[in-house]
């Protein structure tokens, strides 16, 4: 697994508390850069008064950090271009019922 591969898998273990769906299948993430032992994330949140911004931008941080030969994460919380549920992946759907 490379080391991108292995940080969307650590990305996946933090979950949204309120919907109970991680924050890559959310379509959270807006963008992830590596390079040199760092790590950059570009995300956002469902809506922009959300009461955990610092519990699941703090959750990304955190996992990206397990990573060996990562020495520094930094992320970016912003609101533009809004989320939109169109941003979910299937399998978000499908646990939110929008499947049948």
């Amino acid at each position: 697994m490379d080391i991108r591969e292995l940080a969307i898998h650590q990305l996946k273990t933090v979950i949204d508390p309120e919907l109970g769906i991680n924050v890559v299948d959310l379509g959270l993430i807006y963008r992830l850069q590596i390079q040199d032992g760092q790590i950059d994330v570009l995300m956002t949140l469902t809506t922009p008064g959300c009461p955990l911004h610092d519990s699941i931008a703090g959750g990304v941080k955190r996992a990206l950090e397990q990573i060996d030969g990562i020495h520094d994460v930094r992320v970016q919380v912003t609101w533009n271009p809004p989320w939109t549920p169109k941003r979910m992946s299937e399998e978000a759907l499908r646990q939110l019922g929008y499947f049948a």
